[in-house]
């Protein structure tokens, strides 16, 4: 394969923030000023290129990771635009996963909002570059310095200022360039394709030159010969400046931050002069490790295409009933119509097509190599976090974490026909996204939905209906309770009927005792199967057991009781199997309304991570719910709580722990046992 562009003009970035910060905005400017499309596509028209889906383009945000290809000068950028609601957090971490560098945009109006500092904390725990765009200077209430400073107190970035706006809110003009030391004014009337460089105004030239100070500072710090060259006050170039600056932001030492108005057409340029400038390519970084996967021996697939194959399924959509896979090949060639190999299912695929992607329009290549990300079609059984390579060098990349869901809802079919329609469309969106998680309940029979949020389950009722027409009711989740009894009790019962000519004869002395919490149900038969036939001694078995299915309080089956068979009498040639059955059901329901029964519900594990200014409000609600705090754990920056909460009291938690805590809180929540609430 003859490349295009070498690698090391590569850049692999992800556009992560809050929602509404303008993530995609700054992506529809990029697109336009990279050439990639004609028109700038606004948000608020619903007319993104990058929100595709229909629900995007109407609650104009985005919900699922887009991928696209454009050019800027002489580098090839790849850019996921990544969603910014909470519930969606699956497509920022599946995309950081597999990038090289992100671009952190921030609104300068809100500053560090809840969700970009959960993003930003995903990009440090992939140890991934990052450089800064402060958008909306042209908002009133812009504050740029003010936005800076929380970047550094809320996510603990060492920020350097390469640039400053010229005015805040309606009197934001230009941008000055520190690096360079100049000012930058866009056309209005070329939809700010075209911009012109003039000296930096006087009134900002003393504050320019302090901060020019600092960024040669900073630069010094990571270059001996700047060093030398600051400390004897000769002119340093500009060039070895930024080259400094971009070995610092590889190495996570230093966060750039840039500023500008994406809706207004302003800063963008120098936006994208940065991410070629100062984000890495596939080279610049460590080689990703894998392990071969019958050894275990540590693999390293170096970024180049004479290496063997090693690349990463990060996503699959379903588009028109075909399966796409969404792939970052780290090292050799992918072509189209090779045989490749899946080691964790130990399974050969073939690769029917390459598509080089534009949001949801592709263009078909016939290869790829290190450093690509690309859509593939034509894999049948691989999914999400799944390594593709060749049989003759077989390794096992690091697979990509899920999230447990935390809230459920019931969906059910309209119609005979929605059921079919429904189980097919669920199963697509679970080969989509690995949050999602479908379960028959065996108890209510319903279909279970639990997914992330409450915004998250919205989307996939509304896609079901939207794209696949088929219409389901969607309700709460029924909690299953369990029943159980709180002291011994005993009863005799004696079944004595004729039925179609015959007589049935059986009489049953059962004792009841509870058992400890989560020890099951046991039945011991005190009669010697000498003294008594074993064929009656089975029914009894049978009958006590079979009436624990449904408790005297609601008809929920009963747990954690011990049934002992304490007498019986047989009459011969009246006494029979079905006498006993029921006899011994009869004396099991008396014995367990005597027993003093009691409902036992459904507890969950429940784990909060919270700022520390927010604990008390959390462990107030958690209290309020009548949860158990288990312990309190400290963790940089924020709180981790652990409780036990009855089920029943969490419904809507997701949404009142938002509010308690402006949106930075997050929990799990996981099935623990049954127990008296």
């Amino acid at each position: 394969m003859t490349r295009k562009i070498k690698i090391d003009h590569i850049r692999n970035i992800g556009i992560i923030a809050h929602i509404d910060a303008g993530k995609t905005t700054v992506t529809e400017r990029i697109l336009y000023y990279t050439g990639r499309s004609h028109k700038i596509g606004e948000v608020h028209d619903g007319e993104a290129v990058m929100d595709w889906m229909p629900d995007e383009q109407e609650r104009g945000i985005t919900i699922t990771s887009a991928v696209t290809t454009c050019r800027w000068e002489n580098t090839e950028i790849h850019i996921i635009d990544t969603p910014g609601h909470v519930d969606f957090t699956i497509e920022v971490e599946r995309s950081l996963r597999v990038l090289d560098g992100v671009v952190g945009v921030f609104s300068a109006v809100e500053g560090v909002e809840p969700q970009s500092e959960t993003v930003w904390r995903q990009a440090d725990k992939y140890g991934v570059p990052k450089i800064a765009f402060i958008n909306k200077m042209d908002r009133i209430g812009a504050d740029f310095l003010g936005t800076v400073k929380m970047m550094k107190d809320r996510l603990n970035a060492n920020t350097l200022i390469m640039q400053l706006p010229v005015g805040e809110g309606e009197d934001f003009s230009a941008v000055i360039d520190l690096l360079h030391m100049r000012q930058i004014h866009w056309d209005e009337d070329t939809l700010g394709a075209t911009f012109h460089v003039t000296e930096i105004a006087e009134t900002y030239r003393e504050q320019a030159e302090a901060y020019r100070e600092k960024i040669v500072e900073a630069a010094a710090e990571y270059d001996d010969e700047i060093m030398e060259a600051y400390l004897s006050e000769l002119p340093i170039d500009s060039e070895k400046i930024q080259a400094a600056i971009r070995k610092a932001t590889i190495d996570l030492e230093l966060v750039p931050v840039l500023c500008g108005s994406a809706l207004r057409n302003k800063g963008i340029q120098p936006l994208l002069d940065a991410i070629a400038g100062m984000l890495p390519s596939p080279v610049d970084i460590p080689p990703i490790r894998g392990t071969h996967p019958k050894t275990g021996q540590i693999i390293e697939c170096k970024p180049t295409d004479s290496a063997p194959l090693a690349a990463l399924i990060f996503k699959v959509s379903m588009i028109d009933g075909r399966k796409l896979s969404y792939v970052r090949v780290y090292s050799g060639i992918m072509k189209a119509g090779d045989e490749i190999y899946n080691p964790l299912l130990d399974k050969k695929e073939k690769l029917a097509r390459i598509l080089r992607m534009h949001a949801n329009k592709r263009e078909r290549v016939d290869a790829v190599g290190a450093g690509s990300i690309v859509g593939v079609v034509g894999l049948k059984d691989s999914s999400t976090g799944e390594t593709l390579c060749t049989a003759q060098h077989p390794v096992l990349l690091e697979r990509i974490e899920s999230y447990e869901p935390v809230i459920s809802v019931a969906v059910e079919p309209k119609t005979h026909a929605d059921q079919e329609k429904m189980d097919m469309v669920l199963a697509k969106f679970m080969t989509e996204d690995p949050t999602l998680r479908v379960r028959k309940d065996e108890d209510t029979g319903q279909t279970i939905l639990s997914g992330m949020g409450e915004l998250h389950l919205e989307i996939i009722t509304s896609r079901m209906q939207r794209e696949f027409k088929t219409n389901v009711n969607v309700g709460k989740p029924q909690v299953v309770y369990r029943e159980t009894v709180a002291e011994p009790a005993q009863a005799t019962a004696v079944f004595d009927k004729e039925i179609a000519g015959q007589r049935h004869y059986g009489q049953v002395t059962l004792s009841l005792a509870p058992l400890p919490r989560g020890t099951g149900n046991r039945y011991q038969a005190e009669i010697s199967p000498d003294n008594f036939p074993q064929a009656f001694l089975h029914a009894a078995h049978k009958g006590a057991v079979e009436s624990l299915e449904s408790g005297p309080l609601m008809g929920y089956p009963v747990v954690d009781v011990e049934i002992r068979l304490t007498d019986a009498l047989h009459k011969d040639s009246v006494s029979t199997e079905l006498a006993y059955t029921v006899s011994a059901s009869m004396a099991c329901k008396e014995a367990l309304s005597k027993a003093g029964p009691f409902l036992l519900e459904p507890i969950m594990d429940v784990e909060v991570f919270v700022p520390e200014t927010f604990t008390g409000e959390v462990i107030g609600d958690l209290n309020a719910r009548g949860g158990k705090i288990e312990s309190i754990d400290h963790k940089k920056g924020s709180q981790v709580i652990k409780a036990t909460v009855a089920l029943s009291r969490m419904f809507g938690y997701s949404t009142s722990l938002r509010s308690a805590t402006q949106g930075r809180g997050t929990f799990t929540m996981q099935f623990s046992h049954f127990d008296r609430s």
